[in-house]
């Protein structure tokens, strides 16, 4: 009882200092909570449903954030990802029988693969001509779908793949606490030191590799573990919704992708994340009001990108806490001096 009365009161003063300190890491405990309490709540399905898919689209959305935020290598067809996770899942289930637990993963492999064809083309590409050569792919990969109908299912798809699970509440906390762990995952990267060259080759690629680093496999790096992270969403979305048709490799998908990513915030992960928590649940709600429903999507992300052009949550974040200049660390915007080594805050 005293060790576990220590463990306790240590996690307690690492709880206290690290996290109460900030809001912004406040919101994130209660996002996290609130999440996981969600089905004590309510359990209607149509609720879960629309926190089930959002939680499947944050996962897409900060693995584009991973690629093109970090690394500067704009894509303008993740869905080519999304897409091969969610076709390789499903045909493995019903053609080999593979249960979800087994299909989904190698589907983020088959996902991977599809990062190193695009990675390596793409290597001498950069700017308009990378986006658009990266748009291609997904609908090189629509004709292959279109042109295979015995294996793909043609126009309507592959469907009815095995359930996740036999109930909408285990499902729910299946994709929330993926979504937890792989965006965890996501943010330790690109705070590590591969984050870091990660981002040394967004802004001046020539530096990095004058000082001896090989970007070219940092890059491909890039493309393969963004692939990972999207195919597992896109082999959550086909078990969950029991079906892997062409729309998941739509363009719009893609640019569904990157519109959300500079609504929340680029370069952050969080960011991505948080968008996709605002603006699907709001996109599925305004149904109730089917002629004016994307002409107020519009509207939203119009304002934000007008009045916020850096992402809605890193301006929330700037408001609320302020950077110490000695130092750098976050410290609420209330503080006079900064709570690591006591310097004005301006």
């Amino acid at each position: 009882m005293g060790l576990f009365g220590f463990y306790m009161r240590k996690l307690w003063s690492i709880f206290k200092g690290e996290v109460l300190v900030l809001p912004s890491r406040i919101v994130v405990v209660l996002f996290i909570v609130f999440l996981l309490l969600f089905p004590l709540f309510t359990r209607d399905p149509y609720l879960l449903r629309i926190f089930i898919l959002t939680s499947i689209f944050a996962i897409l959305a900060a693995s584009w954030d991973l690629l093109s935020g970090f690394t500067g290598q704009m894509n303008f067809g993740h869905a080519l990802f999304f897409g091969v996770g969610a076709y390789t899942a499903a045909i493995l289930n019903l053609n080999a029988h593979i249960p979800p637990w087994g299909s989904i993963p190698l589907g983020a492999l088959a996902a991977v693969l599809a990062g190193l064809v695009i990675g390596i083309p793409c290597l001498r590409l950069r700017g308009t001509y990378l986006a658009l050569t990266t748009l291609a792919f997904p609908i090189i990969l629509m004709g292959i779908v279109y042109a295979i109908p015995s294996l793909t299912g043609g126009e309507l798809g592959v469907s009815g793949l095995a359930r996740l699970s036999k109930s909408r509440v285990v499902d729910y906390y299946i994709t929330v606490i993926l979504m937890l762990g792989l965006s965890t995952a996501m943010w330790k990267i690109t705070d590590s030191n591969t984050g870091i060259i990660f981002h040394a080759i967004r802004e001046d690629e020539l530096a990095v590799r004058a000082a001896g680093i090989n970007t070219t496999r940092y890059k491909l790096l890039a493309f393969c573990l963004s692939g990972f992270f999207a195919g597992v969403s896109g082999g959550l979305y086909a078990h969950f919704m029991r079906i892997a048709g062409p729309s998941t490799l739509e363009v719009s998908m893609s640019f569904t992708v990157v519109i959300w990513c500079v609504f929340g915030g680029i370069v952050t992960i969080y960011g991505a994340i948080g968008a996709v928590f605002i603006l699907f649940p709001l996109l599925e709600f305004l149904r109730f009001w089917p002629e004016f429903r994307m002409l107020m999507f519009a509207v939203v992300i119009l304002l934000i990108l007008l009045y916020m052009p850096e992402g809605l949550l890193p301006w929330v974040r700037d408001k609320i806490e302020t950077e110490c200049p000695r130092c750098k660390v976050r410290n609420m915007a209330t503080r006079k001096t900064c709570r690591i080594c006591t310097a004005r805050l301006d």
